[in-house]
């Protein structure tokens, strides 16, 4: 245990997810774990730990204002917390400075002069980060707001970032192979049905007992679309190419009412046993579960098994930054080419294992072309047999839903 501090935790915790390449969401949950906090204490630590990622590049203006050389990373994180809670949350000013300086170390003197000077100079730091470029403000890689900018222009590149610095809101889809949206609404009165989305329901807190029993799964509605358009029949033959951790495989065993026969690959044994767990929870009964790498090994199944097939395919995730806090961090310029030469060997994988005059739909969170429209049009060029039926897009400054796309193929001979 950190000692039931919850700053000490959330500092440990910004530093093992600063120092790896750990997913921030696997880092904070870990953490929580072994922790020891109380629900208080445990809400303090998601909100500064998520707070301080998502706002990294305004807490290192507001830090570079009164220091802007010499600091070493620990010592910046612990002025990045600081930071975060005087600027950005409803904490007494001597207490966030108190409680920080005592977890600061070596750092304390430093650290005690930094957040008392930004504590009195907060109106003039306030006025520059008015001033500052878009993607310093709201804490975005300048690479990322500079391509969004050139492909979307400066207002909604601006929007998107204005986006992905909110809270992300808590949706869940009602898991009618178990129950009705309807009965999760007599259970929590004060969740919000979404009627263009039937089936989920947009909640203030997360009920465990709907997800340990199977009733619910945290899902926003934007994933459901590309299913919907993939439109999988009951009895039907249906392929999930990349179904791990399952939302989307248990949604498409749930369009099938738990009847022909699901296929859910995956190419690691963790994230297989991961969806497997997901699909026996939420009582999905006709999947076969089968590890497998599309770019390196060759299925057990014939060529045309199967009426449809999903490929939602690895992506660089843009569509869900709000979501995914730490994504902008991860990103590279170099990312964009690679993932899209990644999902056009995927697809054109999986292309074979299509009956003639089945359906396949090409999925991604990905809000940039290069990773949707452009790796569609890159595959039918060399695959005549297969025609574009339709396609679906989730914008979200436009949509107030995660980022998504999807792509209806329909193999003609």
């Amino acid at each position: 245990m950190l000692g039931k501090n919850p700053r000490l935790c959330c500092l440990k915790a910004l530093q093992r997810w600063e120092a790896g390449r750990e997913f921030a969401d696997d880092v904070l949950h870990d953490t929580l774990q072994h922790s020891g906090l109380n629900g208080v204490n445990r809400s303090f630590v998601t909100e500064t730990f998520y707070g301080v990622i998502r706002n990294r590049s305004y807490l290192d203006f507001v830090i570079q204002h009164f220091r802007s050389t010499g600091l070493d990373l620990p010592t910046r994180q612990v002025l990045r917390l600081g930071v975060y809670q005087l600027y950005k949350m409803r904490i007494p000013d001597h207490a966030a400075v108190y409680e920080t300086v005592n977890i600061a170390g070596p750092a304390r003197t430093l650290v005690n002069a930094i957040l008392r000077r930004s504590i009195v100079q907060k109106d003039e730091v306030l006025g520059e980060l008015e001033q500052a470029p878009v993607y310093i403000r709201y804490s975005h890689p300048e690479f990322l707001f500079r391509r969004w900018e050139n492909q979307h222009g400066p207002a909604n590149a601006e929007r998107l970032c204005v986006w992905n610095n909110q809270p992300a809101r808590i949706f869940v889809r009602a898991n009618r192979l178990r129950v009705t949206p309807g009965e999760l609404l007599e259970s929590l009165p004060e969740a919000k049905p979404l009627p263009e989305h039937p089936d989920c329901l947009q909640v203030p807190h997360l009920p465990i007992s709907w997800i340990n029993s199977g009733v619910a799964y945290v899902q926003d509605p934007s994933t459901l679309m590309a299913c919907d358009l993939l439109a999988p029949q009951p009895g039907e033959t249906v392929l999930d190419a990349c179904a791990a951790p399952g939302g989307k495989a248990g949604y498409l065993a749930q369009l099938m009412e738990n009847q022909g026969r699901l296929v859910a690959c995956d190419y690691e044994k963790l994230r297989l046993h991961r969806l497997e767990h997901n699909l026996e929870r939420l009582g999905v009964a006709n999947a076969t579960m089968l590890q497998l790498d599309w770019l390196h090994a060759t299925p057990s199944f014939p060529p045309h098994t199967f009426d449809a097939i999903l490929v939602d395919a690895p992506c660089t995730n843009t569509g869900v930054i709000r979501r995914r806090t730490d994504v902008r961090w991860r990103l590279t310029p170099q990312d964009f080419g690679r993932m899209q030469r990644l999902q056009i060997r995927i697809l054109e994988s999986v292309l074979p294992y299509l009956k003639v005059g089945g359906r396949l739909v090409y999925s991604t969170c990905s809000i940039e072309a290069d990773e949707n429209d452009e790796v569609v049009r890159q595959v039918l060029a060399h695959s005549p047999e297969f025609e574009l039926t339709a396609t679906r897009q989730v914008v979200p400054t436009r949509d107030e839903l995660d980022g998504a796309y999807a792509a209806l193929l329909r193999r003609t001979r």
